[in-house]
């Protein structure tokens, strides 16, 4: 009753939800998850608005994570304001991914809720906070109230048909800061082993409130200059295994992309990458997105609307190019950064 999806049962669904273009999602009135989610800050206005352009483009999928800590201080409202998301993206045509947890805490800063600091000037994703926050990944006394806070959550949208699927947790054991000056990649050892065992018992309380969706944790790990090695850290292995659906981020060049998706494919379930996009790095829509659709490898490219998260920028330890954007596709006014993409995503989608 509790065990993870046959992959029979995983390559059914796949066929019925067909090929998926999409991204990551905060809209750009929110620094982070905490601001997008808030009672304060919930910007209806602006989601309403920034959905209805990526239906317009041809987007039909997209991926959002959730705050322990807006839960922990606001359950009801929280719980509400996800219904309310579901019913304006299932109004454009828009299925979501729900990720629960997330330790890209790249502020430096536990999460808190309240207004939040603002952007840091020229700094990437300068105030992304994490879920739970590191402090409590690194307490397992806290674990009860994790545990609470996913049975919850999944219990209530489990037979939800506006939830595509759950991404349990995101990157579990980052310990990477975005500084002024450089990206710190913390190889917390003691983190990523707090992280693995929380994740392993994620995966059990979810399965225990029987969704209806597939469960999923993406494997992480992929060196841009050695994608062989791709996926082989402990944590990515125990993600592999215990997923419903096989997920993964990729934020490589081409020859990388297809390296790392022929590898996961290897599983035989569906694969999903629900990250990519660089366009720095050879990370471009023009070859990957073509490469996605004929491969049937759903996607989420990292951001819509350039915002205050910043993510247009690149990461500090990435050479600017003030000619390309990092991530994302839309400015604030809805317009493509790159006519052609938006083409592409138009043209795709409409023969999928």
């Amino acid at each position: 009753m509790y065990r993870q999806w046959s992959a029979e049962q995983a390559q059914e669904w796949h066929r019925r939800q067909g090929w998926g273009c999409g991204f990551n999602y905060l809209p750009r009135t929110a620094v982070n998850w905490l601001e997008m989610w808030q009672a304060d800050t919930f910007d209806e206005v602006t989601i309403e608005q920034e959905l209805g352009w990526a239906a317009r483009y041809g987007y039909n999928q997209l991926r959002t994570n959730l705050p322990f800590t807006v839960w922990q201080h606001d359950r009801d409202g929280l719980l509400a304001r996800i219904d309310r998301f579901l019913q304006l993206a299932d109004s454009h045509g828009i299925r979501v991914m729900l990720t629960l947890l997330d330790d890209c805490a790249f502020s430096g800063d536990e999460p808190f809720v309240g207004p939040q600091k603002p952007p840091r000037p020229g700094v990437h994703n300068s105030q992304a906070a994490g879920s739970p926050g590191r402090a409590k990944v690194l307490d397992p006394d806290s674990w009860l109230d994790i545990e609470a806070y996913v049975r919850d959550v999944v219990r209530h949208f489990r037979d939800d048909a506006r939830v595509q699927a759950w991404d349990l947790y995101n990157e579990p054991g980052n310990g990477g800061i975005f500084s002024d000056a450089h990206h710190c990649a913390l190889y917390d050892t003691r983190l990523e082993i707090y992280a693995l065992s929380l994740m392993v018992q994620i995966f059990g309380w979810a399965r225990h409130e029987l969704p209806s969706q597939p469960l999923t944790v993406a494997a992480w790990h992929v060196d841009r200059d050695a994608c062989h090695r791709a996926f082989n850290h402990p944590i990515d292995v125990a993600a592999l295994h215990l997923s419903d659906i096989i997920s993964y981020h990729a934020y490589v060049d081409t020859p990388g992309q297809l390296a790392v998706m022929t590898k996961l494919m290897a599983f035989g379930r569906p694969v999903l990458c629900t990250e990519w996009l660089a366009r720095h790095v050879g990370g471009v829509m023009e070859e990957q997105l073509p490469l996605f659709k004929a491969q049937q490898v759903g996607c989420y490219h990292w951001g819509l609307v350039q915002g205050k998260t910043q993510t247009w920028l690149p990461w500090p330890d990435v050479t600017p190019d003030p000619a390309l954007w990092f991530h994302d596709v839309l400015t604030p006014e809805g317009a493509p950064f790159n006519e052609r993409e938006m083409a592409l995503v138009r043209q795709l989608r409409e023969t999928a």
